[in-house]
């Protein structure tokens, strides 16, 4: 099991295949994912790598965490997070992951924060079809309807699917595939649409349910200092 990414989204777009398709692609950054600690099962009882994302600026930085940036000989990061992994697939402190750790037709699975919605009705929240629109029916046609029974059992069940608070919930869509990269930019390209708001933080790791294909770099795609640029990668027609 390796290592996953931290990326921020940045929107979508589109990419052209060569017979002129084209194929909607939500845009993935990595902004110097550098791996910050590594837990092992002899010092920590799990074995997992910490990734930080970007660059902080120091004064928005607590002193326990400077402390801790400091041992890794790492830039304070924005955004931290942690994978489980194997205990052959763990990275030194301080390595620099690059967008060839997956690679074109892969499928993955993309964990995000899904988009608030504020306080929303049962038809919105639950896709309720509502009351009918006459027959004596006045005012509630969005409304849910009876929430309970009769004397017995005498309340609402815990968890009945009623209006409130919609979004901002942690989702993971399973078995989106990469539809290219670019690891110059550090950019990753998903078929599809992921959970979250531009600018906000996802994870993306191997599929679970999906066999992962042969040709990928084990423990994971490193840059290494001075390396030369690469050229994108995208589908092929």
């Amino acid at each position: 099991m390796r290592t996953g990414l931290l990326a921020k989204k940045l929107g979508m777009t589109r990419i052209f295949k060569e017979d002129g398709t084209h194929v909607p692609v939500t845009v993935l950054h990595l902004d110097e994912l550098q791996v910050v600690a590594a837990r092992t099962t002899e010092k920590d009882g799990y074995d997992a790598v910490q990734l930080g994302w970007g660059r902080a600026k120091v004064k928005n930085v607590t002193d326990p965490n400077k402390g801790h940036f400091a041992k890794a000989k790492v830039e304070p990061k924005l955004k931290v997070v942690e994978f489980r992994v194997a205990a052959d697939a763990l990275l030194e402190p301080g390595a620099t992951l690059s967008a060839a750790h997956f690679v074109v037709g892969q499928k993955v699975d993309v964990t995000g924060v899904s988009q608030g919605k504020g306080f929303a009705g049962a038809m919105k929240r639950w896709n309720f079809a509502g009351l009918e629109a006459s027959h004596g029916v006045s005012i509630s046609h969005r409304s849910h309807g009876s929430t309970g029974n009769r004397q017995d059992p005498g309340k609402t069940f815990k968890n009945k699917k009623m209006a409130g608070h919609m979004g901002q919930d942690r989702i993971t869509t399973l078995n989106l595939v990469i539809a290219a990269i670019d690891v110059a930019r550090g950019l990753v390209m998903v078929h599809g649409a992921v959970p979250g708001s531009k600018g906000g933080y996802v994870t993306v790791r191997d599929a679970i349910k999906k066999p992962r294909p042969a040709d990928l770099p084990y423990p994971a795609a490193l840059i290494e200092a001075n390396a030369p640029t690469s050229t994108p990668v995208e589908a092929e027609g």
